[in-house]
This record gives structure tokens, sequence and C-alpha cells, in this order.
């Protein structure tokens, strides 16, 4: 429940609007919240700003602009319309909330109050403090763009712009948060992008209710698409502007969260994960190579492990080519268990590399590569064919583009562990077809995570397979039902 006095307008008492913004912004307390007051035209002004994401340069034209414009006129009939008419600034609004006018203060814009009047003027002076766009280190490409999303949603939603210079492209603001309210864009063409999905989009923003987005784009996507203990992603995640107004111009939705360098692609499927900018850097030939190799990657890392070892554990199954396949000395740890510390390693050592400063990390590869495998084998611990597989999987894993799907594969390749270990043969079948159906039976915001395989779609699943070139490509994806089907017109001979 809100507190009655937070919810009310500005009065024309310069002196009442001062003493409540000075207790609600704690002006007595937080040293970053300042005001600055003048007297123009015999009425008093101040003009509250949050110092930390302002321009100062912007404050100071605006304080001189206002001293000229009164010694010029040394009278004015209208003090406020002159204070407004003289405000330098290309972005001025007027509100007459006092909520409003503080949320705005905290997001880093300043407003202008006028005595006797019952409203303000608020600019926008923002400077948030950030780093500058760079390529991202997880989505690097051999011939590309090298700039990225950055921690700044003005930033962010610039570089979408540059990409997409359509009138009828929206980038629409809402604060997020009872306590934060961060700001959140979601981009979308209108006349591309489904109006219903935009309105569900927009609706699940407006209803979260917390405190604030401290994990930004993550705690978003736990509300829009409900993912529960699902480790799949349902959403895909990017930080190169170019993805983004790939997926734009096909009808998808882009939320863009501030404090976040990633932003949120909407709606996905699994093989939206599989797809790597650097294919569409190449030749379309060249392309579909990148992918194939990747897509056989993917399904290595997954089923090399539990696979060797179901061969390693029944060798009854191997035909005579290959009875070489399994252990070739027997060691006091049985295989399964041998295969799950080795891959508890391979997950530890990744997490320490990641909170390893970068001048050590190096160094933290090396002892691992060179020392722990080679030392455990030469113990007694290991087997080297255990080491060999575990360290093919994980090279696999690291060729998944999208992060959040390689996670999932990892877990997925620790449940076919234990059910080979516990249930051999059967527990292998089982926990595939296990896997598969839910994979089918996740639709997130509604849509068929394993399209256009299921549904089956064979247009659409030749172009997940093959990288065709951008001319041949008439049609936008249907699964995004996007109002405008039609992506290009071919030419006429």
């Amino acid at each position: 429940m809100k507190d009655p006095s937070k919810t009310k307008t500005f009065s024309k008492s310069f002196s009442e609007n001062e003493a409540i913004l000075y207790e609600r912004l704690g002006l007595d307390k937080s040293f970053d919240v300042g005001v600055r007051k003048l007297n123009i035209f015999n009425k008093d002004v101040g003009i509250y700003y949050l110092t930390g994401l302002v321009d100062n340069l912007y404050i100071i034209e605006i304080l001189r602009e206002l001293m000229e414009t009164e010694s010029r006129l040394r009278r004015a009939e209208d003090p406020y319309l002159a204070v407004k008419n003289h405000l330098a600034h290309i972005q001025v609004e007027e509100t007459d909330s006092m909520d409003h006018a503080i949320t705005q203060v905290l997001s880093g814009l300043i407003f202008v109050l006028v005595d006797g009047e019952a409203k303000v003027l608020i600019a926008d002076v923002r400077s948030y403090p950030g780093r500058g766009p760079e390529e991202p280190d997880t989505e690097r490409v051999v011939r590309g763009a090298r700039d990225g999303y950055t921690e700044n949603i003005i930033f962010n939603t610039g570089l979408t712009r540059r990409r997409i210079r359509d009138e009828r492209l929206r980038q629409e603001i809402m604060q997020v948060g009872v306590r934060s309210k961060t700001d959140v864009c979601v981009c979308y063409i209108e006349g591309i992008a489904d109006p219903e999905l935009v309105d569900i989009i927009k609706k699940e923003l407006k209803a979260i209710e917390i405190d604030g987005l401290t994990m930004a784009d993550k705690v978003v996507e736990e509300y829009i698409v409900k993912q529960g203990m699902n480790p799949y992603p349902l959403v895909r995640y990017t930080e190169r502007p170019d993805v983004a107004a790939t997926h734009i111009f096909e009808g998808h939705i882009v939320i863009i969260i501030d404090t976040s360098p990633s932003v949120v692609i909407t709606p996905t499927t699994l093989f939206h994960h599989i797809q790597h900018a650097e294919e569409y850097r190449q030749a379309a030939a060249v392309g579909t190579f990148l992918r194939w190799m990747r897509f056989v990657g993917i399904i290595f890392s997954l089923l090399i492990v539990p696979f060797w070892l179901l061969l390693a554990t029944h060798q009854e199954l191997l035909p005579p080519a290959l009875d070489f396949v399994g252990v070739n000395e027997n060691k006091n740890i049985p295989i399964a268990l041998q295969i799950i510390f080795a891959e508890a390693g391979i997950e530890l050592l990744r997490m320490a590399a990641i909170h390893t400063p970068s001048p050590l990390a190096t160094a933290l590869g090396l002892v691992a590569a060179l020392l722990i495998g080679d030392m455990a084998i030469e113990v007694g611990y290991f087997t080297a064919e255990v080491i060999l597989y575990v360290a093919l999987g994980a090279i696999g894993m690291f060729a998944t583009p999208s992060y959040e799907l390689g996670v999932a594969l990892r877990i997925t390749r620790y449940g076919l562990i234990l059910a080979v270990a516990f249930f051999g043969p059967i527990g292998f079948v089982l926990s595939l077809f296990l896997l598969f159906m839910s994979l089918v039976q996740l639709k997130p915001l509604d849509k068929p995570y394993l399209w256009p395989f299921l549904p089956f779609d064979p247009p659409a699943l030749y172009q997940i397979m093959v990288r065709t070139t951008v001319p041949s490509v008439r049609w936008r994806p249907s699964i995004v039902h996007p109002v405008d089907k039609i992506k290009q017109v071919p030419k006429k001979e």
C-alpha cells in the first residue's frame, strides 16, 4: 500500500514543495542529491539534480541562460513561461506529479521548480557512468562490427536505432521495480511484430512487483517466460547490436534493461541458441560448414561421454570392429565415478578461471592441463580414456554459442551419465526419450521450443540446417507471427 503523501501533486507554494522534496529526497542525508536555488524575476527557482548521473556542463549552460535571461528582460509578466522559453535544452517536458518528477531526478534528469506554479519543467541531462561500446567477449567474429551493447540504456537504444532507421521502430520505455525503478525498453517494428505478443510482454513487465532488478535481464526473463527449474534457455541473450537488429527485422521483440550489457530477444526456439553471427559474416557455403561443425560438436559433446561409458561397461554391445573401445587397465575407482569426478573437476576449473584475474588465468589453464590431468593418471585415480573423452566433451560444449545452452547441456550430460551408470542401455535410451519429450512440451510465450522440427516446417528447417544466401530468403519466420510476412520481394528479370 502506497503512502498517500507520496501520490500528491505540486502546490503553488515554493516553500511547501521545498519542504516535501527536502524530506523525500533526503537532501540532508544523501550527498549526491542537490538543489541549486536562484531568484529570477523576483521568483524563487530551484533546480533539483543527482550529481552522479548528470552532465554538469548541461546544467551550467542552463543556469547561465536563465541568469542572462533575467538580466536582459529585467521583468516578465509570466516568470514560469519565461523560464520555460529560455530553458536551454532540446528535450523538456512538464508535469504536475511529484512522484514522476522525483523518479525522473533519480533517473538522472533534472526538474525546475518555479514559485507560484503547481508544475515543474523536466530536462534530460543524463550522463550515465560506464564504458564505451566494445566487442563482446562471448560473440567475437573474425570480420564484422566491433561495437557492442554497454550498461547504458541510452547508448544501447542508439546502437539499435543506428541500424534500423525505420520510422516504425518503436522503443517504448517503462520503469520496473517498486524501489529501483529500472528503465526497461521494449523494441520492435510496428507493422512487423505481432501486436498481441507486444501487448503480452508489456503487460508482463508492468505486472512485475519487486523491490528492484538488481540482476537486470535475468529477473525480467524469469517473470516473462516463467522458466521455473527448467535449465534450457527460453530467451536469447546477445551483446551485439547487429544480431539484435536482425531479429527485430524478423519480427522478434528485443528488451533492453538499463545496467545490463545483454539484451533479451524473444520469442526464441532451441535452434536460435546454436546460431552465431560469424556464419553470416562469411560466404553461404562457409557459413553452412561452420554451422554443421557446430551442430556436430554440440551433439558429440552431449553424447560422447555417456555413450562411451555405455560401451565400456557393456562390452557385449560392441561389434568386433570396435572391440578396442573401453578401458585398457583397471583402477580401484569405478569408471562411472571417475567420469563424475572428472566432469566436476572441469566444472570447478571453469569456475575458477572465471573468478581468476586475467594475468593469472593463463597460468591456471596450464596447471590444469599439464599437471592435474597427467598426475591424476599417474597416481591411479583416473584412466587415460576417461580424461580423453571428458576433455573431448568439454571442448564441444565450449563450441556452443549460447552460454546458457552450454550449461543446460552439461547438466543434461550429468543426467545421461547417471542413467547409464545405474540402468545401462535402458537408462541411456529412456533418458534420451525423456529429454526429447521435455523439450517438446516447452512452449515459451506459447511458441513451440523445437520449431521448425516440431511442428514440422520444411522450408524453415532447411534454413536452419543450411545457411542460405540473404537474397534467397523471402519470408520472415512464421514462429513470431509477423504482420508483414514478406521480408523482401524478388527482383523481376
